[in-house]
């Protein structure tokens, strides 16, 4: 099975704002749903509902990566 790309959206001129699905970011993270929905549900990764969908946006998950990082450093 393969995936779908990820939605793209755009505001005016601005950025692409691009938008993962929970098996992205569990490929992406090297984590399984139940971790990827715990850091969703306690809101360490931040998310949008769509429907009954849930999608990460990648900026979301680059700041979770950055902080996960820093906490690491101190």
């Amino acid at each position: 099975m393969t995936s779908r790309p990820p939605a793209v959206l755009h505001a005016g001129t601005g950025p692409a704002l691009e938008l993962l699905t929970v098996p992205q970011v569990m490929a992406r993270l090297q984590l399984g749903r139940s971790a990827v929905y715990d850091l969703l549900r306690s809101g360490q990764l931040a998310s949008i509902t769509l429907g009954r969908a849930r999608r990460i946006p990648t900026h979301a998950l680059t700041d979770f990566i950055r902080t996960r990082l820093e906490q690491e450093a101190a």
